[in-house]
């Protein structure tokens, strides 16, 4: 008894010693918390932060004397978001090329995601060389802004998507065995995913795909498609694929699929947003034309465009609006089903895919498909977190967990267009300035 005793102490001495060195506490009192668990909402709730961490959520009568106090006034905290299909450095302007990408120009971006409640993007394939030390020094928390993942160079057909104005990196093997060694250089970078353009004309065929995912599960890289059809998906899923990185849009998804997706633990992001601005500058301007929340987002010049109602002549108008809502009825149906949703939007593919703005639109449709609000914040939080393996212990506030949210007015439990009253955002435990 004796022994334990002394063990307990000094244990209890160890630990008090560790926080002393990790330096003083934080607390943000009477808060109102969504942990992106899809738990439900806390009232009044106290959060704990000491370095860059979460440490705990005492009651008010136990709040650590020695903590600075921050009276929140039941303020809404939820976790930062996670966009886990965006691009970097490619529009600049009125231009989306690989021309644009720059050390400056993908900062820029990084900062303005961040500015936006955005704590984390997977730039999905169309990367250039500058982007493997600035991955590292992003996810070191040497930099400013929104941390980066990246697939690196993504592979597609010659002659298909993605346009050669997104650089000459993007592979695009002949043959299987070309497939497998352009792979096998890829994954000596360590990319933190591999993406695919399956769909398109040309379309990359079976045989390189099944390639490139057999190679890249090989170094425990995961891969993600870019894909239409919903035949295409049906052999991607069972060809291994790890994440379907757009909606199937051209018909609503069977019960079969459905089993084979849930059978081999396949992630799906909707980019219902990518599809929602193929028509919505069209008969009429659409509600968030004049929010400054949207407008500050958009590159120089893209405003004005937009006000012009470019797509009102667009002959491929109902198409577009079809695909659209046979994607929303996919997305209700599959997450229905159980199967893992992300939130991921291809902003920065084109100048009108805002960064930022275009992740709260996202939100607000994927709840308009029939998503609770929590569900989609866990879509956005949580799961984009498990998708990327973890992701630095970001995507969720619990104990241990990295201090990344943002502080808002409204409660986007009650109305998911809350997220665009940001007051304030804290990424590693510190006020964003």
């Amino acid at each position: 008894m004796k022994n334990y005793l002394l063990m307990t102490i000094g244990a209890i001495f160890q630990s008090c010693l560790i926080f002393a060195q990790q330096g003083p506490l934080t607390v943000l009192k009477d808060i109102t918390l969504i942990d992106g668990s899809g738990a439900p909402v806390r009232q009044h709730a106290n959060m704990v932060i000491q370095a860059d961490k979460v440490v705990s959520f005492p009651d008010t009568k136990h709040l650590p004397k020695n903590a600075r106090r921050i009276n929140m006034n039941g303020k809404t905290v939820m976790p930062l978001l996670i966009n886990a299909h965006g691009h970097l450095g490619l529009i600049k302007g009125n231009t989306a090329t690989a021309n644009n990408y720059t050390d400056a120009n993908v900062k820029r971006q990084l900062e303005q995601y961040l500015h936006y409640g955005i704590g984390a993007v997977l730039s999905m394939g169309t990367d250039q060389p500058l982007i493997w030390p600035f991955r590292d020094s992003s996810q070191k928390g040497a930099i400013p802004g929104a941390t980066v993942y990246t697939a690196g160079y993504g592979f597609g057909a010659n002659g298909g998507v993605p346009p050669g104005a997104f650089g000459k990196h993007i592979q695009r093997a002949l043959t299987p065995e070309a497939a497998t060694a352009a792979m096998e250089q890829l994954a000596a970078l360590h990319p933190d995913f591999v993406k695919i353009w399956v769909d398109g004309n040309p379309k990359v065929t079976p045989d390189i795909y099944q390639a490139i995912i057999t190679s890249a599960h090989a170094h425990g890289i995961k891969v993600a498609a870019h894909v239409y059809y919903l035949e295409d998906a049906r052999n991607l899923v069972n060809d291994g694929i790890d994440l379907l990185a757009h909606s199937i849009r051209d018909q609503v998804v069977d019960n079969a699929f459905i089993t084979l997706m849930k059978e081999k633990g396949t992630y799906y992001i909707p980019t219902l947003s990518l599809d929602k601005y193929n028509f919505a500058y069209g008969t009429q301007l659409p509600d968030w034309i004049n929010d400054d929340f949207f407008i500050h987002s958009l590159e120089p010049g893209v405003y004005d465009e937009l006000k012009r109602m470019p797509q009102q002549n667009d002959k491929d108008r109902e198409k577009k609006i079809r695909a659209f809502n046979i994607a929303k009825t996919n997305l209700h149906k599959l997450d229905s089903a159980g199967i893992p949703i992300c939130m991921g939007t291809d902003s920065g593919a084109q100048p009108t895919r805002a960064q930022g703005f275009s992740e709260h639109l996202e939100l607000a449709l994927m709840a308009e498909a029939g998503l609770t609000p929590l569900k989609v914040i866990t879509c956005a939080t949580a799961n984009g977190a498990k998708l990327l393996n973890g992701a630095h212990h970001s995507g969720t506030l619990i104990p241990g967990n990295k201090a990344d949210f943002m502080i808002l007015d409204g409660n986007p439990a009650e109305d998911i267009k809350a997220t665009r009253s940001i007051t304030a955002i804290w990424k590693n435990g510190k006020e964003i300035k």
